[in-house]
Order: structure tokens, then sequence, then C-alpha cells
């Protein structure tokens, strides 16, 4: 195979991926990326002995043994489990649905009354085909549930009222009538042990990968165009065109992260606020993820605000409602005027990937181009 020259824009996992590969098929492969350290949103840093998410909380989770082989290359795994709980107005619940969390509601005991209590609430619809998220989550789980642990977190998350926004967001809400506290059911799931970012820095450490920090791909794009046999683009597909379709949509995320000498803030890495007074979605204390350790008498903790997205703030997920997705088509119809540039990863391809899905489509994009 003829070694050609690949210009990877982004060192997210999409990225730092198909670097990995395209430099071990002997390709000369640089890669540009816009903040000041690479990995992307998986970024880590370590503060008092902590590994900070610094753009959110990021749990890996898979069923694909093949993909947990493959991560497994670059870090050894603890064995987390993400079990998040819910605080409305002072009440704790538990993530997901489950038995610990009927009983608190309701004072049932059993699977049976469980379902009862359930199907009872349903039953306000009259089985009229839900029309809206409200709609649809009352018919999944009730009106408890749904006013109580969804309605006011969704809502912020989205920045829309419940009734506006498409049945289709929650097509499923995980359910269990079991007194089982895991968010996942996945056969494999985990944090990294000294964290994520180490994992980017050894898929990019290869004498035929080049990598430059705090360089815009848009200051110099013709350039790079010109410059390189192909160009790997995990930025926004819109931007990538000038927005000449017109803006797709995003949702954006505010991190206010705080550092307390004291052992233990909130006793759960993830809590969630499901209140619609509570500015924040979530609370993140993050020496959770590592069974508490840490400096002595020392945590950190991040609140996360969803935010609406404008031009030159960070977007962190798509929203793929049908007027985007429509839009989104257009522009990936467009993208075939490029053949040169390649786009992928969530912002590239306008999808809300997990890190597993994020890793199968970079490996089956080096697959198609290099082979197996």
């Amino acid at each position: 195979m003829v070694s050609k020259s690949y210009l990877i824009v982004g060192s997210g996992l999409f990225g730092s991926i198909f670097a990995s590969e395209a430099a071990k098929k002997g390709n000369q492969v640089k890669v540009i990326e816009k903040r000041d350290h690479v990995a992307g949103n998986v970024y880590t840093k370590e503060i008092d002995g902590i590994q900070v998410h610094q753009y959110g909380a990021h749990i890996f989770h898979t069923s694909n043994k093949e993909i947990w082989e493959y991560i497994n290359q670059f870090a050894e795994f603890n064995r987390y489990t993400n079990s998040p709980v819910a605080n409305y107005n002072g009440e704790i619940y538990n993530l997901p649905f489950n038995m610990n969390t009927f009983s608190k509601l309701w004072g049932v005991t059993t699977p049976a009354e469980a379902q009862e209590k359930i199907d009872e609430q349903k039953a306000v619809l009259n089985g009229k085909k839900p029309e809206n998220l409200e709609e649809q989550a009352i018919s999944l789980i009730g009106t408890d549930i749904y006013q109580k642990l969804i309605k006011g977190y969704t809502e912020k998350q989205w920045g829309q009222k419940a009734t506006e926004l498409p049945a289709f967001i929650i097509r499923r809400l995980p359910v269990r009538l079991t007194y089982d506290n895991n968010y996942f059911n996945d056969t494999y799931q985990g944090i990294p042990i000294g964290g994520y970012t180490q994992i980017i820095e050894k898929m990019l450490d290869n004498p035929l990968i080049e990598v430059e920090t705090g360089i815009d791909f848009f200051d110099k794009k013709d350039e790079y165009l010109a410059k390189y046999d192909k160009i790997i683009f995990t930025g926004m597909i819109d931007q990538f065109f000038n927005y000449e379709l017109g803006e797709l949509q995003y949702r954006s995320l505010n991190f206010e992260t705080e550092e307390m000498n004291i052992d233990n803030y909130q006793g759960n890495a993830v809590v969630n606020y499901t209140d619609a007074e509570t500015p924040y979605t979530r609370v993140i204390e993050h020496k959770h993820f590592e069974f508490g350790k840490s400096d002595k008498n020392k945590t950190i903790v991040t609140r996360e605000y969803p935010a609406d997205w404008k031009r030159g703030d960070e977007p962190y997920y798509p929203v793929n409602n049908s007027k985007n997705n429509e839009l989104y088509k257009k522009y990936k119809k467009l993208s075939q005027t490029v053949p040169n540039v390649l786009f992928g990863g969530r912002l590239g391809q306008y999808r809300y990937y997990d890190m597993h899905q994020v890793i199968q489509s970079a490996l089956n994009s080096a697959h198609a181009e290099f082979g197996e």
C-alpha cells in the first residue's frame, strides 16, 4: 500500500483511533486540536490525586467483547458500576427506576405491587398514542415518576417543555422490577485507572504521528485541503461547509468545578437534580469513580449546567429531532463533493454516540480505508 498523508482534525476518540490505525499502516499522520490538550471530551486531569472528568462524566460500558478488548490495550479498567442517585427537592431516589425507587415512592415491596401502580397511572392516557415526550414517559412509567424524576431534568437538559419535545427521545426507559441500581445492562463497565487522557496519548504515541494543540483548522482550511491526501474531520459538519445549508442545532454545557477540603461531599459519583428549580442537571463527585481514592480530606465536584448553543460555544451533543436530521442528510449529501474528507464522531456524523459507539465507528472507518 502506498503511504498517504492524513490530517486528523480533533484528538478525541474518533480522531485518535483513526490516527493510530493510519500510522500502523505506515501513513504519515498529523493531528491538530483546537484545545490546548488532546483527548477531546474524554480528557481527564489529575487534581488532588483525583482524575477529574473535565467535560462531564464518562463511564465506559459495552457488551461488545472486541471493543472492550480494544480499549483495554491502552489502560486497565476498574470495576466501577454506574448507579446514579436522583435528588428531587431533597427527596433521594435510586436510578434507574427499580424496586428501590418504587418502594421509596409508593411503599410497595413486591414487583407485582409496583407493576400494578405503574399500570394504574399509565391509564390516565386512556390508550392514546403518545404525541410528545410527556405522554411517552407517562405511557412507560406513569405520572408520579414522570413528575418527580423525568420532567424537570429533561426540560433543563433540552431547554424545552416536555410537551414540545418529540416522543422518540425516550422510546425506552430503564425500568426494572428488581432491586438493582446498575444503570447499564452491558456486560462490561468501568473507568480507566489513571484516567482517559493516557488512553489517547498511547494511541497517538507513534513516530509517524505529529500532534499540535491550540490549532484551529478553519484558520488554514484551504491550505490543509490542498496539502493532505485525506482529512478526517471530527468537528461540526455544518461549520465545515460554513453553514451554507443552515445551522444544525446542538446543546452546550457549562461546568462549574469546585475543590473542597472535605473527604466526601455527596456519597456518590453522580447525583441528578430532577426538580425544575435547581439550575444544574447533575453534580459529579469525581473521587467516587475511583472508590474514594484521593489526597487526604480533598474532593472535587462539578455541577453541570445545560445551555443553548450558539456559534462560538462548545457543542456537546446534537439535537436529533426530525428537522435537524433532515438538514443533516443534506449536509451528508453535500459532503460527497469533498471525497478526500471523512466526517466522523458525534459532530461530524451528527449522532449522539456513547464512547463504545464512537470506537466502533472509528474502527469501521479505518477498516474501510485500510482493510482489516
